[in-house]
């Protein structure tokens, strides 16, 4: 139950209040759009980007890259298969390992090249 002086002492606050901020992005909801949207295109499909590319160079891995694995071990492809690929690391020393491991390539036509 509300007595008089409460009804006076909310009403006296609520006209202290300044109205809210007008225009387009003063709404809450238009910002937090525009938040999703910066993130996507500074985050997420960058992200995306770089995850189809590095797809794309361990599907096209061969015999002969030069690559290193997520563990930091560098290797030479010796054989590929379907799921794993078989690291030469020294000589007579082979490691196989699964694609997904395979943080770095380096094709061997780049390599030869530098």
């Amino acid at each position: 139950m509300m007595t008089p002086s409460h009804t006076l002492l909310s009403s006296a606050l609520l006209a202290e209040t300044p109205p809210p901020a007008g225009g387009i992005l003063g709404s809450p909801f238009v910002m937090m759009g525009l938040m999703v949207v910066m993130f996507y295109f500074l985050l997420i499909r960058p992200q995306q980007k770089q995850r189809k590319e590095m797809a794309a160079r361990i599907a096209a891995l061969q015999s002969g890259d030069k690559v290193v694995t997520s563990s930091g071990i560098h290797g030479i492809v010796h054989n590929v298969k379907e799921h794993t690929v078989m690291i030469k690391v020294a000589e007579g020393t082979m490691l196989e390992f699964d694609k997904a491991a395979v943080a770095v390539v380096h094709k061997k036509d780049v390599a030869a090249a530098k």
